[in-house]
């Protein structure tokens, strides 16, 4: 099993993308679910910020991929369909999936798609959470139109994932649509999350996969609690899942490979680890979205550490949670980058 051309083990060992501690403001105690493409000859980055009341999703951009602007919230509260009005998750547009190719967004029917999530009460990933999906023709990708109906619910799913769906990742291939998620198997107490797929024609009706989960939990392992948030891309024949993994304790960036989008191979360790002691992800390095620029990875992620005096934002009144980048290239140092201290 090769993962070489896949690992990115250089850390920026800072944020990329910071809450902005405002009150009020959708971001105001954390960002997370980095989903990072190109569209226009610009980088962009859907992310995810919280306000202590629920999830809305925004979108920044880039030259570099390092300096990132906030440019506009694209799914906001109190819109939708009542389902999903009290918070939204966006996750993933469809795009290509080439590993050594730009990660430019691609039209079907003349729209962008968009999948997202929602939880049906206020709060942190309070309920169980449903897929929806949404489209655009605004090349300035800031008016979205989401579908009113679902297409995928935990009361239509195999008891692995009957506790609510989680991040989705959406891949066209073989002439259909695949749709990844990670769902969990109850949404009180402990839990499992695991992933699975579904499959569609036409974007809007979805059946799936009958040998769900297709990545699972490994028990006593760095990743016996959770496999989640799917990361998909292909190299020439193969086909790559960066996923997190987590046992209760620390969240860690794993690897997949595989020919046909269903039988998945895990490589047993994690190939991003939390940092030491105090560094930006020291408690969770998680949450993978992946693109080549210039011939080298960038691997943006969710990290996480404990909270230090002179932090813009607090979650959960403990946690400092941002999002960061590792690379497949040494090229942090070249730029004079300093770590967090």
């Amino acid at each position: 099993m090769n993962i070489e051309p896949y690992l990115t083990p250089y850390k920026l060992g800072k944020p990329v993308l910071v809450g902005s501690g405002i009150p009020g403001h959708f971001d105001e105690r954390a960002v997370d679910c980095p989903f990072v493409f190109q569209h226009n000859d610009q980088f962009y980055m859907m992310y995810v910020g919280f306000d202590g009341t629920g999830y809305q999703t925004a979108l920044a951009t880039s030259n570099d991929l390092l300096q990132w602007e906030h440019l506009g919230i694209i799914l906001r509260r109190n819109e939708g369909s009542g389902w999903d009005s009290k918070n939204v998750a966006g996750t993933w547009i469809l795009k290509e999936n080439q590993l050594d190719a730009p990660p430019v967004l691609k039209k079907w029917n003349n729209k962008y798609w968009m999948v997202y999530h929602a939880y049906p009460d206020f709060g942190y990933e309070e309920g169980s959470a449903k897929i929806g999906i949404a489209w655009s023709e605004d090349e300035s990708l800031l008016e979205w139109h989401r579908l009113p109906d679902p297409i995928l619910t935990p009361e239509e799913g195999a008891d692995w994932e009957k506790g609510g769906l989680y991040k989705e990742c959406l891949i066209e291939a073989k002439g259909r649509f695949y749709l990844f998620y990670n769902a969990k198997n109850k949404n009180k107490g402990r839990w499992i999350e695991q992933t699975g797929v579904a499959f569609s024609t036409d974007l809007l009706q979805w059946q799936r996969y009958e040998h769900n989960p297709v990545l699972k939990v490994s028990p006593d392992r760095w990743d016996s609690g959770f496999v989640s948030d799917p990361c998909i891309l292909q190299h020439n024949n193969e086909w790559i899942m960066y996923f997190f993994g987590y046992n209760y304790k620390q969240a860690q960036e794993g690897i997949a490979l595989s020919k046909d989008l269903l039988n998945w191979e895990k490589y047993p360790d994690p190939i991003i680890c939390v940092g030491e002691e105090g560094s930006i992800d020291s408690i969770f390095a998680h949450k993978p979205s992946v693109i080549t620029h210039n011939g080298v990875l960038y691997h943006f992620y969710c990290s996480c550490r404990l909270i230090k005096d002179g932090d813009r934002t607090i979650n959960y009144g403990k946690e400092f949670r941002t999002i960061s980048v590792a690379a497949s290239q040494d090229i942090f140092t070249s730029l004079s980058v300093t770590k967090e201290t």
